[in-house]
């Protein structure tokens, strides 16, 4: 049951990241994720930054150790699912720095379409006045 949860916690902790990266296009939507998002973003670059340790990973790490399995390599989902996996290890600066252009953007971008939908009065894909 333990490695089971543990792969439930691991699908949650990939969601979240995709969250954290592509949320903010959510919000030209349903701006009510405009807040969420934000908080995510926050919490995420606390965790990249090493101010915080993500609960997520200590869930995983855990759960994995209950079952046998070995735990997260270096202690991080990232260094044991991400880097080396989805990127080679060497990028894994650049990466980062692309997945805050992406937040960067769609937020830029959000507030843009905002803008002119509150401008003109009009609703556009659920953004509006």
């Amino acid at each position: 049951m333990a490695g089971l949860l543990a792969d439930i916690t691991m699908v949650v902790h990939f969601g979240f990241l995709v969250y954290v990266v592509v949320g903010g296009f959510l919000a030209w939507c349903w701006p009510r994720a405009v807040l969420p998002h934000a908080l995510a973003t926050a919490w995420g670059i606390l965790i990249v930054t090493d101010q915080v340790d993500c609960p997520l990973t200590w869930v995983e790490e855990y759960l994995r150790r209950q079952a046998g399995q070995p735990g997260l390599r270096n202690g991080g989902f990232i260094d044991t699912y991400v880097a080396g996996v989805l990127y080679p290890e060497q990028y894994a600066g650049q990466m980062e720095l692309l997945a805050v252009l992406v937040v960067a953007a769609s937020w830029v971008a959000g507030y843009l379409k905002w803008r002119d939908a509150r401008r003109t009065g009009t609703r556009t894909h659920g953004v509006g006045v």
